[in-house]
């Protein structure tokens, strides 16, 4: 049987109403709240989504997420439309398989597919059969991790809890063309073990890719040069790849560099733009590459919002360090505690530190964990 040690709340099966304003009000609510929706096939009702932003409601990326998590539980959706800032989500059951989901198939949105990706993840890992999907859209695009952070950082995470995913880039897809295309194959999960990598942390090595997609190569070979440059201070051995003419339906340029280690993991990633030179797009990736390593922390601030929904699961606590406590680290807490009776604390810090507690167990301030006594066998 799939899924037997994961803990599961015995909630109710009434509707649950989320506030999607709460905290930073962005679709990082809506995604986590859905996706935990399905995993654990509670119907949600979301209120007030992005009512914050400067276009209120669901944008095409967002509406894709709506329908393709609906698609994989068999939902019944009401607001699933552009605009909407209320969705009722009541899932019906959990089915893998073959799927294949195009955000620019709707307004010809170049929406990203790793947000897509990450939130069908964690039901698409509790389910009966394995799935394999095929994603459509934009690969490396602002505002969301490029695909190389999927295949280089978050999923590497997520294999140390458990879980077996793979993701392969066939099509790069670049703002505002998008027409990227992913492969994923996401194998069902009998366990999710929890995560403890509370104490010092150092990286053992930097990787990376510089790469441009119908662009002179010398950017790429520039960006990468001036990335070498300023990782020289960190005594870590350095190893960045170039790709010279990626395929794609446009024009674009990405430096990505992931710190790797057996006790951290973390990534960063800057996008080209016109008027901004090859060494500048280094240098955004690089100085904050170099702020983490000087923080001490075991993971990067994004893959720590990331973590928490799936280590909420897992049925023994979880702790671990990040350079600093986000925005999106807040909301996606603060939404999995509305699902499941287990306690989030991010302690402010450099770094910060993050306790994920199931009911039943605690962990100490210094990391180690109890349990009440057994009781009569």
């Amino acid at each position: 049987m799939y899924n037997e040690g994961l803990y599961r709340a015995p909630g109710p099966t009434s509707v649950l109403t989320i506030d999607a304003s709460h905290g930073e009000g962005g679709g990082q609510i809506l995604r986590a709240a859905l996706s935990l929706a399905v995993a654990l096939q509670r119907p949600v009702t979301l209120t007030q989504v992005r009512i914050r932003r400067p276009k209120p409601g669901l944008q095409p990326q967002h509406l894709t997420v709506v329908r393709a998590l609906a698609a994989i539980s068999d939902a019944e959706v009401t607001g699933d439309a552009l605009d909407s800032t209320a969705v009722t989500f009541v899932p019906r059951t959990l089915r893998g398989g073959p799927y294949r989901f195009d955000v620019g198939a709707i307004r010809g949105s170049a929406g990203s597919v790793s947000l897509l990706f990450q939130a069908l993840l964690l039901p698409l890992a509790l389910a009966p059969i394995p799935s394999h999907l095929t994603l459509v859209g934009g690969t490396h695009v602002p505002w969301s991790p490029p695909v190389h952070y999927l295949t280089e950082v978050f999923l590497p995470a997520l294999r140390l809890l458990g879980l077996e995913a793979e993701v392969r880039l066939h099509r790069w897809g670049w703002y505002p063309k998008g027409g990227g295309e992913i492969e994923a194959h996401i194998v069902p999960s009998r366990r999710l073990e929890g995560l403890r990598w509370d104490g010092p942390s150092r990286p053992e090595a930097i990787v990376g890719v510089s790469a441009v997609c119908r662009l002179p190569a010398t950017i790429a070979e520039r960006q990468r040069k001036r990335a070498l440059e300023r990782l020289s201070v960190t005594g870590l051995p350095v190893e960045i790849t170039t790709v010279g003419d990626a395929p794609a339906l446009g024009p674009g340029s990405l430096l990505f560099l992931a710190a790797t280690g057996q006790r951290a993991l973390a990534g960063f990633s800057a996008l080209g733009r016109r008027g901004v030179p090859a060494e500048a797009v280094a240098d955004e990736t690089a100085e904050p590459l170099l702020g983490y390593l000087r923080s001490g922390a075991a993971v990067d601030d994004h893959l720590a919002d990331q973590l928490v929904p799936f280590l909420a699961l897992a049925p023994e606590p979880s702790v671990f360090t990040c350079s600093s406590p986000s925005a999106h680290l807040a909301s996606v807490a603060w939404v999995v505690q509305q699902y499941l009776p287990v306690s989030v604390r991010v302690e402010a810090g450099r770094p910060a530190r993050v306790h994920i507690t199931p009911p039943g167990t605690s962990t100490a301030r210094d990391g180690r964990v109890s349990a009440p006594a057994p009781g009569p066998s």
